[in-house]
């Protein structure tokens, strides 16, 4: 090699030395991006504290954190408006992963039912996983000339408009099933309307209104007591907790289901990442026998379900509902 060749290699070298030098020095400046979470992770839950959802909000929450050492969370109970303010906050929230929201069918029933929201639905907020349900069970005053489900239909067909049904209040989940049911079997009954399901189900014990959509976690105790009648489970099976009470599917209506469930959800453009390790977290919490037989003592059935389940799940009841929007003339505006 000549001297204008070492020199030429001797330059390259330099230059390689130095390129090397100033790289490690760049990547030394700029700190390892961390992992997923690093920091206390809000749960938004669309209504006040001590209720069904926020039950399962701090279950699930407490066994994440014991699972998964170094998460923590906060919860934040942001009720109102049926669930839309505490959807609207999530869905305008950083997509980092940092805001979540664990809501009910609220979320799909206001989509249906209410000609404008500040968010779109289906676009501004992505499923993570259903954590849990609890399915409706249908129930009446022991005083009623029936004691069957076939029996009920048949008296409500044979007395259109006579039997009345007490709700949480337009809109709820309890209000809109019953008026699917009603459509379904073609029965007529008027709706009553409260101010929550508590006195709801008082005014039903006392005998001012004649059936309810309860659940077996309220009403069950009054059932036993000989106060209240269960007639049907509005689950896919059977619940554990009611054995002896058929569901409304196997009573004639196949397919027909009224459930609250329980889901996690994320604003859109959170990372594919995130959503994947987060879904994981819940379906691994949610099968671990401990916190499953605690859900079940609630009367609340573990699910655990994948974001795509979740998110048929919420585009099928979107179109149910405002079906039966259009149909009963159910609004919320």
């Amino acid at each position: 090699m000549g001297m204008l060749g070492e020199r030429r290699a001797r330059s390259r070298t330099a230059l390689a030395l130095l390129l090397a030098t100033l790289g490690a020095l760049v990547t030394a400046g700029v700190p390892a991006r961390a992992e997923y979470p690093d920091r206390p992770i809000k749960v938004i839950v669309p209504f006040p504290p001590g209720g069904a959802t926020d039950v399962v909000a701090r279950l699930l929450t407490q066994r994440l954190s014991e699972d998964q050492p170094g998460w923590t969370f906060v919860i934040e109970n942001k009720a109102g408006a049926g669930g839309i303010i505490a959807t609207d906050a999530t869905a305008k929230a950083a997509p980092d992963g940092y805001t979540l929201l664990l809501t009910t069918p609220n979320h799909t029933i206001n989509a249906a039912m209410k000609a404008k929201l500040p968010y779109d639905t289906e676009k501004d907020l992505v499923p993570i996983s259903i954590v849990g349900e609890v399915p409706e069970l249908l129930v009446t005053h022991p005083d009623m000339p029936f004691k069957t489900f076939s029996e009920f239909i048949a008296y409500a067909k044979a007395n259109p408009g006579k039997l009345n049904y007490s709700s949480a209040g337009v809109g709820t989940l309890p209000h809109v099933t019953m008026e699917h049911l009603m459509r379904l079997t073609g029965i007529q009954m008027a709706h009553v309307p409260y101010r929550g399901a508590a006195p709801a189900l008082s005014d039903l014990i006392a005998g001012h209104v004649q059936m309810k959509y309860d659940t077996v976690t309220t009403a069950g105790v009054h059932v036993t007591a000989g106060k209240l009648r269960a007639l049907a489970y509005a689950g896919r099976k059977r619940s554990p907790l009611m054995p002896d009470v058929p569901t409304v599917d196997e009573q004639g209506f196949p397919g027909y289901v009224g459930i609250l469930w329980v889901g996690l959800m994320a604003p859109a453009g959170t990372p594919k990442a995130v959503i994947d390790k987060m879904g994981a977290a819940v379906v691994r919490a949610v099968a671990s026998r401990e916190f499953s037989e605690r859900l079940l003592r609630d009367g609340i059935e573990p699910v655990g379900s994948t974001a795509d389940a979740f998110a048929a799940l919420i585009s099928k009841e979107i179109v149910l509902w405002r079906e039966l929007a259009k149909s009963a003339k159910v609004s919320l505006d």
